[in-house]
């Protein structure tokens, strides 16, 4: 029987060079030499005042929290079709997310929607950029500016995506990464907060050492840290950090590479979405992206549990994604949704997401198109 994988964690050859380095230098702790050249890298690519790893975006999230100054009670505008994390950080604040419908398209947050589910406790708009697509940033930008609120992008899968020119993630006030091993630069777990204003870098160097201005200490900017304000242990370790160099050296060599898969699946499967099988993911103009996830969306008389289950007897690793947290059980005790989520309640129901990695060849893409349009046959309702 085959076997193709849903993700296969792929390294350029240097990680270990790098790791070994770091354990040369005896440097074990967060912020040494590697850290300081992704912080570098990052500001460089996207133009933010500061890039701060963190241990994961989660992490990220949570010191965005933080620095957005969120009080028990205050409300964040956020798609319900996203990951536990995007809500979590802020409900560990005493925040309310406000789940608001996505669009048909891109299952992105519909910016046509957010306006109406304003109320004079939002502080936030959370936009997920879902697949490495970016949302509707001008208008969710105007929105945030008429009501003096905040944007604080969930950019997990967007690392070297752009809207406009701009990289993901340096859109809003502040903007999240991930390198989780699913993602497309990697380090196992790891991830990065964006900062684009410069009167908020203090703060969120603050935030990510304690809760102290160490930063500044090690700067020589002062003659010893103190207790600042509140804050917790965000950095990620330097053999993480040395991993996570190798990875973005080649990060625009790894996206090409993913890119030529995606675009493969894109042309093999325009047949199919032409008979009404199946339909493709839509990226606006506007966009590029990294070829973070192809999935497909299943025509609505096809059972997709039957597909996914006779695929995985294929030994295809094709998967579902995210169960919308306006439906779960902490969704509906800490949260609120605005409205029908009418396509968040249909749409992913209908998703699956296809095996991507750097080094899947045609061959086995094809086996995958080949078992997914026969499974699709014999699921119909």
């Amino acid at each position: 029987m085959i076997h193709i994988p849903f993700n296969k964690p792929y390294m350029t050859g240097l990680e270990l060079t790098y790791i070994s380095d770091a354990h040369a230098n005896l440097q074990f702790a967060g912020d040494g030499a590697y850290t300081k050249r992704c912080h570098a890298w990052l500001e460089a690519r996207t133009g933010a005042a500061r890039a701060l790893l963190t241990h994961s975006c989660t992490a990220a999230l949570e010191m965005s929290a933080i620095l957005a100054g969120i009080r028990p009670g205050d409300e964040i505008i956020m798609p319900s079709y996203t990951f536990v994390s995007t809500a979590n950080a802020f409900v560990l604040r005493g925040g309310v997310p406000v789940f608001v419908d996505i669009r048909a398209d891109t299952l992105n947050l519909d910016e046509r929607l957010i306006e109406a589910a304003i109320t004079p406790r939002t502080r936030a708009i959370v936009p997920v950029h879902y697949a490495g697509v970016s949302c509707e940033m001008d208008s969710i930008l105007a929105i945030a500016r008429r009501h003096n609120i905040l944007v604080i992008e969930d950019a997990a899968q967007g690392v070297t995506s752009t809207y406009r020119g701009k990289e993901l993630g340096s859109i809003g006030d502040f903007g999240t990464y991930s390198f989780h091993e699913t993602k497309n630069v990697i380090s196992g777990e790891g991830g990065a907060l964006l900062v684009k204003k410069p009167e908020s870098v203090l703060r969120a160097e603050i935030i990510r050492e304690k809760g102290t201005d160490r930063s500044r200490f090690f700067r020589g900017e002062v003659d010893k840290y103190t207790w600042q304000e509140v804050g917790s242990s965000f950095l990620p370790g330097e053999l993480t950090a040395a991993f996570l160099w190798a990875q973005l050296e080649q990060s625009d060599r790894i996206g090409r590479e993913r890119l030529s898969s995606w675009r493969y699946y894109h042309e093999c499967l325009e047949a199919a979405e032409a008979a009404g099988i199946l339909r493709r993911p839509i990226v606006p103009d506007t966009c590029t992206h990294n070829g973070h996830m192809y999935y497909v969306l299943l025509a609505a008389d096809v059972d997709r549990d039957a597909v996914l289950q006779r695929m995985k007897q294929y030994g295809i690793g094709a998967v579902f994604h995210y169960v919308p947290l306006h439906t779960a059980p902490a969704g509906r005790a800490l949260g609120r949704a605005h409205g029908a989520l009418h396509v968040t309640e249909t749409l992913p129901a209908r998703l699956i997401r296809l095996p991507l990695w750097v080094g899947l060849t045609h061959n086995e893409q094809n086996e995958v198109i080949d078992v997914l349009l026969r499974s699709i046959d014999l699921a119909k309702r």
